[in-house]
This record gives structure tokens, C-alpha cells and sequence, in this order.
């Protein structure tokens, strides 16, 4: 860091095409799961194709399960495999063979690249991979003593005519989660809710996220898409994910609930202010706060008014309490108050100091 001194050590991806020994490096801050992604996609643009496999290390990044014989992959490193019609192939654990091209790419990139940076200072990972680029460049276009032939030549005549062509847009970075829908047929996601047909509510789901979208999907089939949020705590919900019974409220916003509130007066307001509060979803609050303030219609707002008051100060925090209210007239009554009266003396009665 150029303002602090601070050094911070980079990661480096190597790459390299089998037949040819054809090598791509880069460097990253980490080797997380989108680091590791985008140096892949990286790596396929510079070859400018792509293999019939790529057999990769064990990293956890990208590996979920490190077995012997049927290895998993992480779901967003699968589908990035999907994209580019190639199969991943993990190394086995403590094979070091099965990735032999690989090993040996590291040591020479080690030998011929970090070794001539390793007493340069840079300030920003697009500097150090500049740098990579220009020496990479003179590490392909050399020409080895044992082949006699430069990694360039080689990938020229072996392995660029064996590789398919490149999708016609790179592959964007999707993270997968699993969630859960809830009561509401919102799914959370980054403490943003996103709904889904209310038909999967407390349905296990997966959502997969990119820079601008969020996709819901059930039993390996779409059945939401939102754009992204950055909304914290707020919904984003699709009318026709509702059932029926919630449709007619699809227009209706806490700031218009408050504003029919206000027209019946100050305790109906500071009632359904509690009740949209209290709830994790406002939402869920909605057909409650509706039906106080429709109360007023054959009560009146005076007797709404009274009754929220009493809800409010008796803890009633409901439409059915308000309604009881009023259907048992308590809102004429005030709630009685309990007596203090003077502390009881007793000779049985012990004093602090009996208590150890």
C-alpha cells in the first residue's frame, strides 16, 4: 500500500495446456471460490479456446468433497464447466501425477517469472499481472532445448486446433445458496426477501446470484427471477407468486397503510405503527392493519379510536383484539388500574437481614 506500507501477499494461478506446455499465469488476492472462477475464465480467453477437460487441484474452493474415486465439485465451479462444454476433473488427493503438467508449470513460472519480480515493489494486483503478461510472453516464445521447439510453436501445431471454440459471452460469476422459503413465500438472501410461488413455502430452494439478477430454482427447474437488491430488510415480490387471499393487498405499502391509519386518528396510527414493527416482514401485518382501519366503517372513528387505545395499553396488539374491543364495548371503559396500597408489617414477616 503505497499510503501505509502495508504489504499484502498475492496468490498465483498457473495454467497449463498439455501437448504444448502452453502457460498462463496470473495473480489474485485469494484463492476464494470468485478469484478462482474468473482466473479460469481468464485463462480459456487467453488461449483463446477451450480443452476437452481441465483437471484441476484439490482446492476447497472449488472441490466439496476430496474423494479417491468420485470427487464433488462446488456447484458454481460445475456450471462454469457447463458453460464452456468441458468437464472438470479433479486431481486425486496425494497424486501429484495426475496433475504433472501443472506441477512442473508452477516451478517454471516460479523460476522464470516470480523470481525475476521478487525484488520489484508494486502497488495494485493490475501492476504485478502487467508485469506477469510481459514475462509470460518470453517464457511461451522461448524455445525449450530438450523439444527444440518454443511452447508457442508447439500450441500452434498441437493443441489450438484441438480446442473448441469459446461461448460467445464469458462465463459471469454466479454464487449458489441454499435456502429455505418461508411462511411468507419470501426467500432472504443477503437480508433482502425475495418472493416465489407460494405453493414452495418451507421448501428446501437454491438461489443463484450474479452481479445483477437473482434466480430461484426447485428440483433443478427456475421458478423465480428477480433483479438484485441492495435493499436491507425490504421485499421484492412478483403479484402472481401470491395466493389469492393476498392478491388484493399486492398494491398496498406500509406508508399507505399509515395514511388510511391517520385518517381515523393518532391511536389508530400508533396501533398499526406497532403492529407492521413487530412483524419480520411488514407484509405479514397488512391484513391486520386493514381491518382496524376498516372497523371505522360501521363503528366510527371516535369508538376505533378509543378501542386502539385500549389494544395499546393493554398489550392487545391485534385486529381480533380491537374488534372484541368493540363488539364487548371495553372502549368505553377505562382498564382498571391496580392499587399500591401500604406495605404489609407482620411479625412472621423476616427482614433482609434474616437471608444470608
Amino acid at each position: 500500500d503505497a499510503e501505509t506500507g502495508e504489504v499484502r501477499q498475492a496468490q498465483v494461478f498457473v495454467g497449463v495446456l498439455g501437448a504444448s506446455s502452453y502457460t498462463y499465469a496470473e495473480a489474485t488476492w485469494t484463492q476464494t471460490l470468485p478469484d478462482w472462477i474468473g482466473a479460469h475464465v481468464r485463462m480459456l480467453e487467453f488461449f483463446g479456446g477451450v480443452p476437452g477437460q481441465i483437471v484441476s487441484d484439490n482446492l476447497k474452493s472449488g472441490v466439496t468433497k476430496a474423494c479417491f474415486y468420485e470427487p464433488g465439485l462446488n456447484r458454481t465451479y460445475a456450471e462454469m464447466a457447463a458453460h464452456y462444454d468441458t468437464v472438470v476433473i479433479p486431481a486425486r488427493p496425494r497424486k501429484p501425477r495426475d496433475k504433472a503438467k501443472a506441477e512442473v508449470g508452477v516451478q517454471v513460472v516460479e523460476r522464470w517469472i516470480l523470481a525475476q519480480l521478487r525484488k520489484r515493489r508494486f502497488f495494485s494486483l493490475a501492476e504485478v499481472n502487467a508485469a506477469i503478461s510481459t514475462l509470460l510472453e518470453r517464457l511461451n516464445d522461448k524455445v525449450t532445448r530438450h523439444l527444440g521447439a518454443s511452447r508457442r510453436g508447439l500450441f500452434e501445431q498441437l493443441d489450438k486446433p484441438a480446442l473448441k471454440p469459446l461461448p460467445a459471452t464469458p462465463y459471469e460469476y454466479a454464487e449458489w445458496l441454499e435456502r429455505r422459503a418461508g411462511l411468507d413465500y419470501h426467500v432472504e438472501v443477503e437480508t433482502h426477501y425475495y418472493s416465489v410461488p407460494h405453493q414452495l413455502l418451507k421448501k428446501t430452494l437454491w438461489a443463484r446470484l450474479t452481479a445483477g439478477t437473482v434466480e430461484i430454482y426447485h428440483d433443478g427447474e427456475r421458478v423465480a427471477s428477480h433483479v438484485r437488491s441492495s435493499s436491507n430488510r425490504r421485499h421484492t415480490t412478483v403479484p402472481e407468486h401470491m395466493p389469492a387471499s393476498h392478491r388484493r393487498h399486492a398494491g398496498v405499502t406500509p406508508d399507505e397503510i399509515r395514511r388510511r391509519a391517520a385518517r381515523v386518528g393518532p391511536n389508530t396510527t400508533a396501533l398499526v405503527e406497532q403492529i407492521l414493527h413487530a412483524k419480520t416482514h411488514p407484509e405479514q401485518g397488512f391484513r391486520a392493519c386493514l381491518g382496524i382501519v376498516r372497523l371505522a366503517r360501521p363503528h366510527g372513528h371516535e369508538a376505533v379510536e378509543a378501542a386502539c387505545q385500549r389494544a395499546t395499553e393493554i398489550g392487545a396488539l391485534s385486529y381480533s383484539s380491537v374488534k372484541s374491543i368493540l363488539k364487548n364495548n371495553l372502549h368505553r371503559r377505562r382498564p382498571r388500574e391496580t392499587a399500591e396500597g401500604p406495605a404489609i408489617t407482620h411479625p412472621n414477616i423476616r427482614g433482609a437481614k434474616y437471608f444470608h
